[in-house]
């Protein structure tokens, strides 16, 4: 599989597993009384509407260079955050947390649900190196998005669920470091910070998807 190829499809595999992730957060949003998601044309699966310049497009085509040239091994991304406005909510801080948890567990049950198609695509005898790829490339980014949000660094979704647990006022400190959590983010990619989630979303993947549609998708191999 030449790395082109293999580029182009971890980029369509992460427009796949990003958007139901930030869907998520909006519907649940809706769901606990909360209409900005829905009002500003949010819940709907349309890429168009999710696109951020930067995480859904300078990122990851920025780490495809990387990967081209060091050898970076995961290319990963975002899309535009869904606007919620946590005031409409009976309870604020448990609103955020099952918001916040949303996007995480959509990515698992994803992975999850990518799984079962790879395994029963290899079932039924389909052997092409590009179809199993690509179902393989959504396990795996599925689970780099859900551990990755799970990361308790603000503004990422692991942020939120941890303050729900925290004192009110350790709540507020940890929330007025979002202004700098991208800073704190890249400075964490660029120390091999984050080597820990990649290697961990890795060797998840490769449990669930397994040796011989690994070895069919040359995806490990």
């Amino acid at each position: 599989m030449t790395e082109l190829i293999y580029g182009l499809m971890a980029v369509g595999a992460l427009f796949v597993c990003v958007i139901p992730h930030e869907v998520a957060h909006g519907y649940v949003a809706w769901r606990l009384g909360d209409p900005t998601a829905k009002a500003a044309g949010r819940l709907t699966l349309n890429p168009i509407k999710h696109l951020d310049p930067i995480g859904s497009i300078v990122l990851p085509l920025g780490l495809l260079l990387l990967r081209r040239f060091t050898g970076f091994p995961i290319v990963f991304g975002w899309a535009k955050p869904i606007p919620v406005n946590p005031y409409y909510f009976r309870d604020t801080w448990s609103g955020m947390l099952y918001v916040s948890l949303a996007g995480p567990a959509t990515n698992i049950l994803m992975a999850l649900f990518a799984t079962a198609i790879g395994h029963g695509l290899v079932f039924l005898g389909v052997t092409n190196a590009y179809v199993l790829a690509f179902v393989a490339l959504i396990v795996l980014l599925s689970l780099l998005l859900a551990l990755f949000n799970l990361l308790p660094v603000p503004p990422l979704d692991g942020s939120k669920i941890l303050a729900y647990f925290l004192p009110v006022r350790w709540r507020i400190a940890l929330l007025r470091w979002e202004q700098f959590g991208f800073v704190i983010i890249f400075a964490l990619l660029l120390l091999g910070g984050l080597q820990m989630v990649f290697q961990g979303a890795e060797a998840i993947a490769f449990r669930l998807v397994g040796i011989r549609w690994a070895l069919l998708s040359r995806l490990w191999g």
